[in-house]
């Protein structure tokens, strides 16, 4: 597990790297920035049923542009999520590849990964894999000073289940502001 995502670190922490310096003497457009906002997640498959939780992200993310209507832009969350009484926080690495429909409204959709790094009693943590993937959708708006706005759909693609037998994933909902530096 620590290997892991000590991995997907470096990953991200070379993306940085890289950004930087290809920012640096050439045309391409690099800003970091922050994001945190609210989420509402929940178990689906054999889980599915009990009431969702509410909870939160927060994190960072670069936004590299490939033309003027293409960004890719990776970002690193931590990110509260699970079912209400069953809560899983995990260290997500969402991958999205941003369109821009018109000036500042963009639609956004790419494949992530997520690392359990907690949970919320012992029975939920052996229950649930250490490692989600899945995929995102969503929407954001982005003022001339910085300050975004998204909504986000997170739906996971594989089995976490540890139990024998069962079938469950993740799926949530996002709603967040950000700053781009």
């Amino acid at each position: 597990m620590k290997k892991v995502l000590l991995s997907a670190l470096a990953v991200f922490a070379f993306t940085f790297a890289n950004a930087q310096e290809d920012s640096k003497g050439s045309s391409s457009d690099i800003k970091f920035g922050v994001k945190a906002g609210f989420s509402s997640t929940n178990f689906t498959g054999d889980a599915d049923g009990g009431d969702a939780r509410g909870g939160f992200y927060i994190g960072g993310l670069a936004d590299i542009a490939i033309s003027e209507k293409f960004h890719f832009q990776p970002e690193l969350m931590y990110s509260t999520e699970g079912a209400d009484e069953a809560g899983v926080d995990y260290l997500r690495l969402p991958l999205m590849a941003k369109y821009y429909v018109i000036e500042g409204l963009s639609l956004q959709a790419g494949p992530q990964i997520a690392f359990k790094i907690g949970a919320e009693n012992d029975f939920v943590d052996e229950a649930v894999k250490s490692i989600d993937f899945g995929v995102g959708f969503g929407a954001g708006y982005e003022l001339s000073n910085g300050l975004m706005f998204d909504v986000r759909y997170n739906l996971g693609l594989s089995n976490i289940s540890e139990i024998d037998g069962a079938d469950f994933g993740n799926t949530g909902l996002q709603i967040g502001l950000g700053y781009r530096f």
